[in-house]
């Protein structure tokens, strides 16, 4: 299911750059797919962390949107083609996911999420890599993966240490939609606000007055946690990601979404 936007043209950036006063901001731009994470914006968002973390001007990044989706997770018609040609356990998408999360984690900077739209699957571990995030009113949320035949399993690497227990297990496995501010009452996001670019001043502000090795080192001790689930858990969670892609359970599940019809197991 996709947002009714044109595709962008083969040579328009899927993730824009902009900077000023010590913050660099990228803005996912893929809205006929609803900033999927497709393979080519996943290289893109890869390439411009990498620019952000050896720019000495920039105290951090900002990470935001256009449209009406701040990430929709996997790009379902790449996977979709990819569980069509019959590949066995295709680990590249899994781990690519892993490596762009830990890439945000790891990142000596400051990363700072600012969400107005939808938020879903794996564009939830995307936001939840991020080390502060600010959330409107039109911002929604859910897990839908078991849903779709699959389980948010690397995703639950950034997920599981900064959440409630008990929210995540009712929100992975009943895939409801939820908003803003239960995300913030769960740990998901830092704030819910009505206007975030007002909420996100003062925390801007605050990360401008940083020394760089000083964010660095306060940053290394937050995510330490996180760090060592992805140190422990990335290889098997890849794994089992890779196998419910490629299940016949899965394929029903990601094609009926596509179709926009329920799946075969609805009752």
């Amino acid at each position: 299911m996709t947002d009714a936007t044109p595709d962008p043209a083969p040579d328009a950036p899927l993730v824009r750059h902009a900077h000023e006063r010590g913050v660099t901001t990228l803005t996912l731009d893929s809205p006929h797919n609803r900033n999927a994470l497709s393979r080519r914006l996943v290289a893109e968002l890869h390439a411009a962390l990498a620019a952000a973390a050896a720019d000495d001007g920039t105290r951090a990044v900002l990470l935001t949107h256009t449209g009406t989706t701040f990430c929709a997770g996997a790009d379902l018609s790449e996977a979709a083609q990819e569980a069509a040609a019959g590949t066995d356990a295709p680990t590249s998408g899994p781990l690519g996911l892993a490596r762009l999360l830990r890439v945000v984690i790891e990142l000596p900077k400051p990363v700072v999420a600012k969400v107005t739209g939808h938020v879903r699957a794996g564009g939830l571990g995307l936001l939840g890599a991020c080390d502060l995030s600010a959330a409107g009113p039109g911002a929604t949320f859910a897990f839908t993966e078991a849903r779709l035949g699959l389980a948010p399993a690397v995703v639950s690497m950034p997920l599981l240490p900064r959440m409630d227990p008990r929210a995540a297990a009712r929100y992975y496995l009943t895939g409801e939609r939820f908003d803003a501010a239960e995300a913030a009452r769960t740990g998901l996001v830092t704030l819910a606000a009505d206007d975030p670019d007002t909420a996100l001043e003062p925390v801007l502000a605050g990360l401008r007055k940083g020394s760089p090795q000083g964010l660095a080192a306060c940053k290394a001790l937050v995510t330490a946690d996180v760090l060592r689930a992805f140190d422990r858990d990335t290889a098997a969670l890849a794994d089992t990601s890779a196998r419910l892609f490629a299940s016949e359970e899965a394929r029903e599940g990601m094609t009926a979404f596509l179709q926009r019809r329920e799946p075969s197991w609805v009752r």
